[in-house]
């Protein structure tokens, strides 16, 4: 069903969003931003869904080279159903995204955002000895939901920083490479529960729709942060905002957003709260790194070379 001939000589392929080309140079050659009723190949992104619509407006698709190692912008059934590929492209997503973690868990307990807000107005922020206090990370618990590469990613600069690792997962992870973390595996309730900073590093299915919510949140310390770079459905928002507000936790840090590209405007007017447009993946490396990783998705798919390939579908 997903063969291609080895003879193809030149693939027509579409995208959903102009990106950059130095990261498609080894597909010359082939016809890049083809019409999408022309096109056997669409590079989607996740900031524009792939419905069912679209797909049956594509009458020569063959494969959805998907710029980001989530899927749920893409219809997958529909994919199924015409026995189109679909992959993804984890591997260049992890340091950025983890990366961007580990900054807004600094921006929200050092409070550097609010600081910032606060310093631009004409009275400034009054600088005493007692004034403008914060809290460190140093000796502080982080609990990591979702333990995959991004998460450990994300221990590796927590554990050097003087954090306490703890995490839950599918599966528990291997003597040696809880080692490697200092991580402790526990349950979801103990984690919510022991964790100073909760960070979401978890894809998303239907499975795990507002996994936080007012429940869960009630779990937590009055002194602890949430920080999402995963996906915004992970996190019932209307409770968070009420939790925020009412000083159920300390402070959330985010990058998704449960309905996006929509931001609650509640969310906007929060002091405790640091705000990223989803920019987890968003360096200028991560992109071109990224571009290079959906070629190499598309010439695997052209040769037939599945062990080269990142399937998802």
């Amino acid at each position: 069903m997903y063969l291609c001939s080895a003879k193809v000589v030149d693939m027509r392929i579409a995208f959903t969003t102009e990106l950059p080309k130095e990261g498609f140079t080894r597909l010359q050659g082939h016809t890049l931003y083809a019409p999408a009723e022309e096109a056997e190949v669409l590079v989607s992104t996740f900031d524009k869904p792939v419905t069912r619509a679209m797909i049956e407006s594509m009458p020569h698709l063959r494969l959805i080279a998907n710029f980001g190692a989530g899927y749920n912008n893409i219809d997958l059934e529909a994919c199924r159903e015409r026995g189109i590929r679909v992959t993804n492209t984890p591997q260049p997503v992890i340091e950025p995204t983890a990366e961007l973690a580990f900054a807004l868990m600094i921006d929200v307990a050092r409070r550097v955002s609010e600081f910032d807000r606060a310093i631009r107005h004409d009275n400034g922020q009054p600088m005493a000895v007692m004034n403008n206090l914060s809290h460190s990370l140093y000796g502080k618990t982080l609990g990591i939901i979702g333990m995959g590469r991004i998460g450990r990613s994300l221990a590796r600069r927590a554990k050097a920083s003087g954090m306490k690792i703890i995490y839950n997962n599918r599966h528990q992870l291997s003597p040696d490479m809880e080692a490697l973390y200092d991580a402790r595996y526990v349950d979801f309730q103990t984690l919510l529960q022991d964790s100073d900073f909760v960070s979401l590093n978890l894809p998303y299915t239907p499975e795990v729709h507002h996994l936080i919510g007012k429940p869960e949140l009630g779990m937590m310390k009055r002194t602890a942060y949430l920080i999402n770079t995963a996906r915004g459905a992970h996190v019932d928002e209307a409770a968070l905002v009420e939790a925020l507000k009412s000083g159920i936790i300390a402070g959330a840090a985010l990058d998704v957003y449960e309905h996006e590209p929509q931001i609650s405007e509640e969310l906007k007017t929060l002091p405790n709260v640091v705000l990223s447009p989803h920019t987890g993946t968003g360096t200028w490396e991560g992109r071109i790194a990224m571009c290079e990783n959906v070629t190499d998705n598309i010439l695997a798919y052209i040769d037939n070379d599945t062990n080269k390939m990142n399937i998802v579908l």
